[in-house]
């Protein structure tokens, strides 16, 4: 084998169409060994004698893609130091960009006797342990990274127009009768027509995918027969998941993660990567030696400074990476343009994102991570979205993200939920959350598209699952019922789980159908989680994270059931995007000085048509409310310089439990008479009728009016009757003297 010396930039293995150069930093390292292995798993080591500003490096002239390899490195192992580094475990590369394998857990994989064998914890002082862990560990690979693009370019839609339905790559298509077999489960899959097709027809302009970064199994999970289905456990920051790829190994899943991402574009649906830089995989001080821990541990991990032995956790997995040292820092950078230039995505959303916000404890919106987004003229281009929390003191910090930050609106969820379930004293936080969010994001320079709307995620109850449960039902995960929150804000509206009442069975629709008519058409991004359309139930699980099975995976049978449903969806989707008042890209003032009628561009009304007072704002029984939408209001121009102007809209809003009439008054927003005509009336079988083109007219459009509306005369004093927990929205129409 020839081995010359190399560069020492960039980092990890990196072929070149004649040899593959290979760089891996270590501070600590006395020795750096690069491990390589033949099809039969044989290993030649080659002792790295170059280093260059704490790299090791070298360039193999005859190795290719399709080589699999390792590292050992040679070093201190005192715990108690912070230093972790024994040669007979065999690490994967940071910055490898493909992982062949599996981890097979066996003792050989930790660097002390595992937990249990005499009741104390990691860096305990039970010494060393020397077993060799190749036999058990996967390989990272050296990839060809070339691949026809074919002229495509990320997709840059505006967040204003963007609409993104968060999906898992193998759930999604498991069981889609329309995915050819082999195909399912896969990157592959999720490009097929069938699947892209559905996507289009809701409207969806992002596909949010659950992380896809070569992912771990714990251990105590495969005891259980289980499995890490949801991935956050992160060892590959640069590989995508073997496991989702139906290409043949050791790295075909590169390739075919880039034809998935080329074929969306295609279809206009940008991709966001759900990716989980606060931790990885090694957990706490008793976990395994896989990569990050035996090649520089202090650097790559967040140590107590009273105890370097021990790891501090923001994140409840055991440890948090260290975005404070440059090289973890540099890691997180390279990994987001790498995911960016090379694989063409679009965008990220950053779990448990105050983790990496931490400087020393406390949060810090200024923090060195943030500085590099902000300058760096790759990453701060795409969509960025921020999980706004961990699980450390202090986390919460929904609103406080630097001006190019989205973020999941948290108390977006929680009061929409609270609402629609008849909590009362919602009433001034329910209109904050529809109207975009101002008292979260204004004072930071940032606009409505700042908030991530969503009502249900992959983590809790699903859709169907929020108006069938009052309680958490995760006996399946084996904790005894103790995993996941018990603060879900559902309401199984008289009944827990499955109902043969049909009486309850109609609630729930109408609930479900309140959850996405005040989704739609709030100000911000909207959030579907993938088979909310297709009525998916996980039967009360709200912690699904290690169930790859039935209870996870999309239940596609079920759409001919719910053809309805998703036409609903279709619909409410097409509606916003015909009507920009529903994604306006400026918070509401609640003046008139960007109207082009003389009227405000937003006001809020009382059942009786008067304007809302403060002593109805803080009416503990309340739980009714109109609101109007001015659409002459909307101040930004269009795509070319023109005046946007739109229809005008009333939201009638009713969480009572009877039904409410709503007064409509004359001029209202308008000082031109209107005719207001039902679009969506969620109290009827049939909330909206829809054509494959959209929306094709109301269903009952006359439902609840007065007889000189229905006749096509003046809207004074039009009086809708809305039913008991249900959402009307009117569009108004208005009338010329030739009308």
């Amino acid at each position: 084998m020839r081995v010359w010396p190399g560069k020492p930039y960039p980092l990890g293995a990196v072929w070149d169409g004649t040899g593959t150069n290979f760089a891996i930093f270590s501070e600590v390292a006395d020795q750096v060994e690069l491990c390589l292995f033949d099809d039969d798993g044989a290993e030649t080591r080659i002792g790295l004698t170059e280093v260059d500003g704490l790299v090791w490096h070298c360039y193999l002239p005859d190795v290719g893609p399709g080589q699999r390899y390792g590292f050992r490195v040679h070093g201190p192992y005192q715990p108690r130091q912070g230093q972790r580094c024994n040669p007979a475990k065999l690490l994967l590369d940071p910055y490898g960009k493909a992982v062949d394998g599996e981890v097979r857990w066996n003792r050989a994989l930790y660097s002390e006797p595992p937990p249990g064998t005499d009741g104390t914890g990691g860096g305990s002082g039970r010494g060393i342990n020397t077993d060799d862990s190749a036999p058990f560990m996967p390989r990272s690979v050296v990839i060809n990274p070339y691949f026809d693009w074919a002229g495509d370019q990320q997709l840059r839609t505006p967040y204003h127009e963007t609409v993104i339905y968060e999906a898992h790559v193998r759930g999604l298509t498991l069981r889609h009768p329309d995915v050819p077999e082999e195909l399912r489960g896969s990157y592959a899959g999720l490009a097929t027509p069938a699947v892209i097709e559905h996507l289009q027809r809701l409207g969806v302009t992002a596909i949010e995918l659950m992380p896809v970064h070569q992912s771990v199994s714990e251990p105590a999970l495969i005891q259980r027969g289980l499995t890490n289905y949801w991935g956050y456990n992160t060892i590959g920051f640069f590989a995508p998941h073997q496991a989702y790829a139906s290409a043949a190994p050791p790295h075909g899943q590169v390739a075919e993660f880039k034809s998935m991402v080329r074929a969306l574009h295609q279809a206009g649906i940008e991709v966001i990567l759900d990716v989980v830089y606060n931790h990885t995989a090694e957990g706490g001080a008793d976990g395994p030696t896989l990569c990050f821990r035996g090649i520089d541990n202090a650097a790559y991990y967040r140590l107590a400074d009273d105890d370097p032995a021990a790891y501090l956790d923001y994140t409840g997995c055991g440890n948090s990476l260290n975005v404070r040292h440059p090289h973890t820092l540099q890691l997180i950078m390279d990994s987001l343009r790498y995911w960016i230039d090379e694989m063409h995505v679009d965008g990220f959303r950053f779990d448990l994102a105050s983790a990496l916000a931490r400087e020393l404890h406390d949060v810090d919106r200024l923090s060195a991570f943030f500085d590099l987004v902000q300058q760096d003229p790759l990453v701060s281009q795409v969509k960025l979205i921020a999980e706004p929390w961990d699980v450390g003191e202090g986390g919460y910090q929904v609103g406080r993200f630097p001006p190019l930050w989205t973020e999941w609106n948290g108390k977006y969820r929680d009061t929409v939920r609270d609402y629609w379930r008849g909590q009362p004293g919602r009433l001034p936080e329910l209109a904050s959350r529809l109207a975009g969010s101002s008292d979260l994001y204004e004072t930071s320079a940032r606009r409505p598209v700042a908030s991530i709307n969503f009502v249900t995620c992959h983590d809790g109850f699903t859709l169907a699952d929020l108006v069938s449960y009052d309680r958490k039902h995760n006996e399946a995960n084996g904790e005894q019922n103790r995993d996941g929150t018990d603060d879900n804000r559902s309401w199984n509206c008289g009944a827990e789980g499955p109902s043969q009442d049909p009486s309850i069975d109609a609630l729930r629709a109408r609930q479900v159908a309140n959850f996405l008519v005040t989704l739609y058409f709030s100000q911000g991004v909207p959030m579907l989680l993938a088979g909310d359309e297709l009525g998916r139930t996980q039967r009360g699980n709200n912690n699904s994270y290690c169930q790859d099975n039935e209870i996870s995976w999309l239940d596609w049978a079920a759409a001919a059931e719910h053809a309805d449903l998703i036409d609903f969806v279709a619909a409410l989707a097409a509606l916003r995007r015909e009507h920009p008042i529903f994604r306006r890209r400026r918070f509401f003032s609640g003046r008139a000085d960007g109207s082009a009628d003389g009227e405000r561009d937003i006001v809020w009304l009382a059942p009786s048509g008067a304007e809302m007072t403060a002593a109805d704002w803080n009416a503990e029984y309340a739980r009714s409310l109109a609101v109007c939408l001015n659409g002459d209001a909307i101040t930004e121009p269009g795509p070319r310089g023109e005046r946007i102007q739109d229809a005008d809209f009333v939201l009638l809003i009713n969480a009572h439990s009877d039904p409410v009439p709503f007064t409509i008054p004359a001029g209202l927003v308008s000082p031109v008479p209107t005719r207001w005509d039902v679009i969506v009336d969620t109290g009827q079988e049939r909330p909206l009728a829809v054509s494959p083109d959209g929306p094709a007219g109301p269903v009952g459009a006359s439902q609840g009016l007065t007889r000189s509306e229905r006749d096509g005369g003046s809207a004074a004093g039009a009086e809708v009757t809305v039913a008991a927990h249900a959402i009307v929205v009117l569009r108004g129409a208005r009338l010329t003297d030739a009308g």
